[in-house]
């Protein structure tokens, strides 16, 4: 049996701020990402079981991207932990923000390499990542690709 690549996109709001960087994204601010990750496999060939012809249901890939990305990034402001910014980011919190600190400068780049790692360990054992596309700007974007890593 022939495999299949599938996509599925998504979309969410977060702001963030880069520490240390020479340009305007030192100030925090925000993007409409974009999130397009493939996968592949071979699709189900038994026609008893009610996904036959799948590789994987779009909305098992919907719940897996949606838990471990989509909501926990949407209208969430995100820092890098080891930087001044946790000064930041706890004024934040007081104040009811939704703040997330991660271990790494949150530039597109990372994110993808990032959410990469955190799709991977969810996928069924028979589905691999392919790819993720992580767009921040209509003109800029991330790829991340198994066969580079």
């Amino acid at each position: 049996m022939s495999k299949i690549r599938i996509t599925k996109q998504f979309s969410f709001e977060t702001g963030h701020a880069l520490y240390g960087y020479d340009g305007k994204c030192k100030n925090v601010h925000g993007h409409s990402y974009k999130l397009s990750v493939t996968v592949f496999g071979t699709p189900i060939s038994d026609t008893s079981n009610v996904k036959y012809g799948m590789v994987i249901d779009f909305s098992d890939l919907k719940k897996i991207v949606k838990s471990e990305i989509v909501d926990v990034f949407d209208h969430a402001t995100v820092f890098n932990k080891n930087t001044p910014h946790v000064e930041l980011a706890k004024e934040l919190e007081i104040r009811g923000h939704n703040v997330l600190l991660v271990d790494y400068q949150p530039t597109s780049e990372m994110m993808v390499i990032d959410f990469a790692g955190k799709i991977k360990k969810y996928l069924p054992e028979n589905i691999q990542l392919h790819s993720l596309r992580l767009q921040e700007t209509d003109s800029s974007f991330a790829e991340w690709y198994a066969s580079d890593n």
